[in-house]
């Protein structure tokens, strides 16, 4: 099941999505629809469940461009997907100005942050774990959109399903550190213990950088089923999320 989001104006639509676990062919731990190459799945399991995510957007699954996330902030600006055989860059953002070509992040838990500016013509998205977070991912990748002319004020950002402020417990210590590196994050779990919102953390980003039309989802992944949560499972499949401008 994906779960999908339009905005629509004179110079056309933006599109975002989230999928969840199901609908795909991935076995046990990583059903069903896995969409990370990098967990220890079949990679030909991967590779349907990818097929078939695309197919039920509408989108070429030969399009889609994907990133070698690792919880830092550097940010591709790309006008295609990878060739077959290059090496994908270790960044935690990509930036296009194409319309047509779909960017992906994946995550179990970070929280998956998808831009768009469709005057612009101009999308992104970023990968906000906590590191990225606090290394400033989501600003790096405002940054590098309005270098190819996109304005906080048209943007519309959509924040998908990530562990919640309730669930990630960290050390009092690291609470301290991140809630002083990006105000928004402080929290307390359900059990009383400290812990960091994320979600709110990449909220309150963009809030400070003029992004006002910003939509979060309600899932907690660790609390649903239907989602993949390394925190609770840690052997698991990753969800993805995508967007992209109308061609």
């Amino acid at each position: 099941m994906i779960d999908q989001h339009r905005t629509e104006t004179v110079t056309g639509s933006a599109h975002f999505a989230f999928t969840d676990r199901w609908g795909g062919v991935s076995a046990a731990p990583y059903g069903e629809l896995n969409l990370g190459g990098a967990v220890g799945d079949d990679p030909a399991a991967v590779g349907a469940n990818r097929e078939r995510a695309a197919r039920d957007l509408g989108i070429d699954p030969a399009l889609v461009v994907w990133m070698n996330q690792v919880h830092g902030r550097d940010v591709a600006v790309v006008d295609g997907p990878w060739g077959a055989d290059a090496e994908i860059p270790a960044v935690d953002a990509v930036v296009t100005a194409r319309r047509g070509l779909p960017l992906a992040v994946l995550t179990a838990d970070c929280t998956p942050v998808l831009l768009a500016d469709p005057v612009a013509g101009v999308v992104g998205a970023a990968h906000a774990g906590r590191p990225g977070l606090v290394a400033g991912v989501v600003p790096a990748a405002v940054e590098a959109m309005i270098a190819l002319g996109a304005h906080p004020s048209r943007i519309t950002a959509h924040t998908g399903p990530a562990v919640c402020g309730r669930c990630y417990e960290v050390p009092e210590a690291m609470r301290a550190e991140v809630a002083e590196a990006v105000p928004g994050t402080w929290s307390e779990t359900s059990w009383g213990t400290p812990a960091v919102d994320v979600t709110g953390g990449v909220h309150a980003q963009l809030a400070v950088l003029g992004v006002t039309d910003r939509h979060r989802s309600p899932v907690c992944t660790r609390e649903s089923g239907d989602h993949f949560s390394y925190r609770r499972d840690r052997t698991t499949g990753r969800l993805a999320g995508y967007v992209w401008l109308d061609g």
